[in-house]
């Protein structure tokens, strides 16, 4: 929990409400963005992400396994997030596993679509080697470094820049195999298929403090906040999940005007986070 006095929550709560908060940004302005990948050697991707003070990690694991019964023409993709007690104190013992839990969720919801993979931001239908029989199980983990607000947001971002520096071995199916037998594969240690991260959204966090609302909140503004909506938007512009943290209900007008604004920041965002991934992966080449 952020500790502020009365007069500097007025002062933040004022800023806002002017449209200069208190490190100089209007209410819809990220702070800066900075992008590295393979940053984890062991991984099949990786990616680090520095969102103002806020610092994340993300890696992605492949492993073959079999697809879900009830959906046999798709992957598998499972998300889950590790806060570092040394990112903030508030993260010892249960504070931090339950902020992991609730970021785990949020992530999944935003990324993943419904029970149904419905909506999916992330093709699952890509990872299929053999339908109803063999499929790629993606193994998404972000690590929170440190923490100066907009966490969502910036695992979010990681997982892109993650998902864009994965290799997944290309895979040569030896014969077809029967109905109940698994087909024998080859799995290439030299053959790698790039994933195709075209249609993985960004998650634009709108945070409301007072009667306005502003885009990566830092920790001192979230602890004014009376709720918050984070919305995962593609490049198209569809909505592929939405989530709500707060105790306090948001009206469905707002909602909408909060959906309106996503859209219009997340296109700026896509294309800082495209441009910061290119000049990472440029980076890593030379």
């Amino acid at each position: 929990m952020v500790g502020l006095s009365t007069g500097e929550k007025l002062f933040i709560q004022a800023g806002i409400a002017q449209d200069l908060r208190t490190d100089g940004r209007g209410r819809l302005t990220y702070r800066p963005i900075s992008i590295e990948t393979d940053v984890i050697s062991q991984a099949n991707g990786s990616a680090r992400v520095r969102m103002g003070g806020t610092e994340v990690i993300a890696t992605v694991k492949a492993e073959l396994g079999r697809p879900n019964p009830m959906q046999p023409d798709k992957g598998k993709v499972s998300i889950s997030v590790d806060c570092s007690p040394t990112a903030e104190p508030a993260f010892e013992g249960r504070g931090g596993e339950e902020l992991s839990t609730e970021l785990s969720i949020a992530l999944e919801r935003c990324l993943l679509g419904g029970k149904s993979g419905s909506g999916a931001g992330i093709d699952l239908s890509s990872l299929i080697v053999v339908e109803g029989k063999l499929c790629w199980d993606l193994y998404i983990e972000g690590l929170v470094v440190s923490s100066e607000g907009n966490l969502l947001d910036a695992l979010g971002a990681a997982i892109k820049a993650a998902l864009s520096n994965t290799g997944i071995p290309k895979v040569h199916v030896a014969a077809e195999a029967l109905d109940n037998e698994q087909p024998e594969v080859d799995v290439s240690d030299e053959e790698f298929l790039q994933f195709d991260t075209s249609g993985v959204p960004a998650i634009v966090t709108l945070t409301k403090v007072g009667k306005h609302y502003i885009v990566d909140a830092t920790l001192e503004e979230e602890s004014q906040m009376s709720s918050a909506v984070s919305i995962s938007i593609d490049r198209h512009g569809h909505i592929c999940g939405l989530t709500k943290r707060g105790g306090v209900g948001v009206d469905p007008s707002i909602i909408l005007d909060m959906i309106s604004v996503g859209k219009h920041v997340s296109e700026e965002l896509l294309n800082k986070l495209d441009s910061e991934i290119v000049a990472a992966e440029a980076d890593e080449e030379e």
